[in-house]
């Protein structure tokens, strides 16, 4: 038969395995639409007979490539299934950049290597030299830049990206402070060893940012204060883009600089410091930055009801109820993911991997308003989409005017305004007198899911587990049948093309993570051709992958740490096996409503401990429903600044790990659904036997357990079986047995996928 016939026989028959198993899972109908469109989408692929070549996603130049990798070169290209890669000997695949489904994403990937190559351009001394010209020229002893935009984001825009083209370092948290002789960056635990490689020792202090007698950014600024008040008599004139920083950081700086006033001599504490936010002048960063990206303006697509699962209207109307409870008459969201959620749009190319666009949005008693640029608005869809639901468009620029107008019609006008997720130039507009500084409503709203939400979750998950299936076949196949090498860039290449295969995938959900020997312990690494780091995957060293996918009802994100060697060293085990303990102490956890995440950390950690390791990170963040990966407003940490308690409806990555630097890194990750328990149900999530199950006594009060999103095996060979409790064991195998049964139906029967999924899944050996 031909390829085209051929898929669509496979679709049918999947279809139909589907069905029989939605008897008996929690299949629902949308995973048969999403086989429906697989066969279509496979049909068309196919209906001239002639295979499709790697989908090009997640752009980065090739152009700077001295030879792009073996698989390219060769030009790989997938059966039906993508079960096989084959290649065409002496036609070779023009790619100028990789792994893209639109040209939107490949302009925003280009962009990000123009700022690195334009950070790497110049030196160190050279740009500080030029921003302490710039300094003096306005007026300001300090100045302050942070990784954020006005918007406060996680992932920024190119344009925004002004710490790493100052620093050359590129990691999605840090911020760097200039002074007139000095120049440091601070940056937490994930980025020590990138930061380390990265910065100019020569003339880049690096802050390590929670470790002792390292000081915060306040803490500094308030010691330099005194000093400089003391040697010169007048205040230290720091300065910073009140758009870039957040409402909070401002007050503390200013409450760090009233502290340390109180301890100079005098009857009345001098002014030490003050902020100057150059008001009317040009970002510092931004006067010597030439060629500087201009600001994205791609626009929104609707994100549909049936994934969506609550209109904006109904979301509108929650909210103003919560308003009239805190007395506010207007609310402000300024983080990009609120605003997605609130009106049930979503955007590709604003934010490398974030499905958000840039814009503002307010609520009041008589308006609903979004402020952006047209160009964002311009599809008709979108237009009619947002004036059904009584939006009003405004300019992007008419935020900051419209909450002074808000606030002079009326005198008893309040506005609410969370001063943590928010700008410093949209809150000191706002009197103290008329500011409610909360949590906002759409953030506690976007961490439940809804059902439709959730379910969208567990569908992403599924169709993530067959491209992985696919991609580690062809990983195994390439390592220990072959016997090749494979660099960090091609592995992060046909992972992206096989997630770019499964249905409704639009990126992927953050840069992927492929880390060979010592690269795994840099955290957030990421590989890039020409790169002094890159690294090769053999059968010697191991390689921890972090990777996720954007689809348009879900998000993914999932860490596993493969080895191909004959016999892993012992040690490696060890390890490998306490950290897989830690990530089934939490997944088996039974709590009670109103626990903080943090309560749980202790059951990642236990097995490390016992034998004096640790890892630096948290344990888990929030992810949203085809949103950012990472997302509030829980999370699980050691670090008990952060107590917002779990609920139900919740979803959280689970993800222990150990680093040793020079050597390699382990993590082990997977997403969890957080799901309530009546009092009928059992306490031990089925994976214990049947004579130590125990009822939960709900006495009043609510419990709660985790559910599995994540569908990927977890590789047995490197278990030490015996520090491993027949408990954990009974866990390991019904969670391998979980996913072949969701996950064996995506699956073509004698592929190397199939294949390489029955075998992963088999039960591990007790001996």
């Amino acid at each position: 038969m031909t390829l085209s016939s051929l898929a669509i026989t496979v679709a049918a028959t999947t279809s139909t395995t589907l069905k029989k198993q939605s008897r008996n899972s929690k299949f629902s109908t949308l995973a048969l639409f999403f086989v429906a469109t697989s066969a279509s989408s496979a049909a068309r692929a196919f209906s001239s007979s002639t295979p499709t070549f790697l989908p090009r996603h997640h752009q980065q130049s090739l152009s700077r490539r001295s030879g792009a990798s073996s698989t390219l070169n060769n030009s790989v290209i997938y059966n039906t299934r993508g079960g096989s890669l084959a290649s065409i000997v002496g036609k070779k695949l023009s790619l100028s950049r990789r792994f893209s489904s639109t040209q939107i994403e490949q302009e925003v990937v280009s962009e990000m290597d123009e700022v690195k190559a334009a950070a790497s351009k110049i030196s160190a001394a050279d740009k500080l030299a030029l921003m302490r010209q710039k300094m003096e020229e306005n007026g300001v002893d300090v100045y302050i830049i942070p990784s954020d935009d006005p918007h406060l984001s996680e992932y920024v825009p190119a344009a925004y990206m002004r710490r790493g083209y100052l620093t050359d370092f590129h990691g999605s948290a840090g911020t760097a402070l200039v002074t007139k002789d000095a120049a440091y960056l601070w940056t937490d635990s994930r980025y020590f060893n990138e930061a380390s490689l990265r910065l100019d020792a020569g003339h880049w202090t690096l802050m390590k940012q929670g470790q002792p007698k390292v000081p915060t950014i306040p803490k500094f600024l308030a010691d330099l204060a005194t000093s400089h008040y003391t040697t010169n008599s007048k205040p230290l004139k720091v300065g910073m883009d009140a758009y870039v920083h957040a409402a909070s950081f401002a007050k503390e700086l200013n409450e760090a600089f009233a502290d340390a006033a109180k301890d100079m001599e005098g009857d009345v504490p001098p002014t030490v410091a003050a902020i100057d936010t150059l008001d009317g002048k040009q970002n510092v960063v931004d006067s010597i930055w030439e060629s500087r990206p201009d600001l994205p303006k791609n626009p929104f697509r609707v994100h549909p009801m049936k994934y969506a699962g609550m209109t904006v209207q109904d979301k509108v109307t929650k909210i103003r109820s919560e308003m009239t409870e805190k007395k506010a008459t207007m609310t402000v969201f300024s983080a990009l993911d609120d605003i997605a959620y609130l009106f049930n749009v979503r955007c590709m190319g604003d934010v490398e991997t974030c499905p958000i666009g840039i814009a503002y949005a307010t609520i009041s008693k008589d308006e609903v308003a979004l402020y952006c640029d047209p160009e964002k608005v311009a599809p008709a869809d979108v237009s009619e989409h947002l004036k059904e639901a009584g939006v009003t468009v405004k300019s992007y620029d008419d935020i900051v005017s419209d909450i002074e107008s808000h606030l002079s019609a009326g005198k008893k006008n309040k506005v609410w305004l969370d001063n943590g997720r928010s700008n410093y130039a949209l809150s000191r507009v706002i009197p103290e007198a008329a500011l409610i500084d909360a949590q906002n409503p759409v953030t506690a709203m976007k961490g439940c899911k809804n059902e439709a939400e959730m379910e969208g979750m567990r569908q992403a998950h599924i169709v993530d587990g067959a491209a992985m299936a696919h991609f580690m076949a062809w990983l195994e196949n390439a390592i220990v049948v072959e016997g090749r090498s494979v660099s960090e860039v091609e592995v992060d290449e046909v992972l992206t093309g096989y997630r770019a295969k499964q249905p409704g995938f639009k990126e992927v959900s953050f840069p992927t993570i492929a880390g060979v020997g010592a690269n795994g312990a840099i955290v957030h690494y990421r590989a890039a051709e020409g790169s002094d780091l890159l690294k090769y995957l053999d059968r010697t060293q191991p390689i921890l992958i972090d990777s996720g996918g954007q689809y348009e009802y879900g998000t993914t994100d999932v860490t596993r740490t493969w080895h191909f060697a004959e016999k892993p060293d012992d040690e490696f085990r060890e390890v490998y096996t306490r950290v897989l303990k830690g990530n089934i102490g939490v997944d088996s956890m039974i709590f009670p409503e109103n626990t903080p995440g943090f309560v749980l950390d202790v059951f990642a950690r236990k097995a490390l401990w016992e034998i004096g390791k640790d890892y630096g990170h948290g344990t888990g963040h929030g992810v949203g429903a085809a949103l950012n990966v990472h997302e509030g407003p829980h999370s699980i940490s050691p670090r008990w600044g952060n107590k917002e308690v779990l609920k139900a409806g919740m979803v959280t990555s689970n993800e222990p790990g150990y680093y040793e630097d020079g050597n390699f890194g382990i993590r082990i990750e997977n997403l969890l659904e957080i799901v309530e328990i009546s009092s009928s149900d059992d306490a031990t999530n089925g994976e214990e036997p049947a004579n130590k199950k125990q009822k939960v006594a709900a006495e009043g009060k609510k419990f709660l357990k985790f559910g599995k999103l994540t569908l990927i095996p977890i590789q047995k060979n490197l278990i030490k079986v015996e520090i491993m409790t027949e408990d954990e064991l009974n866990w390991l195998d019904s969670y391998h047995q979980e996913v072949l049964q969701k996950v064996k139906p995506l699956l073509e029967e004698g592929t190397p996928a199939m294949e390489w999924l029955v075998k992963s899944c088999e039960p591990i050996k007790r001996d």
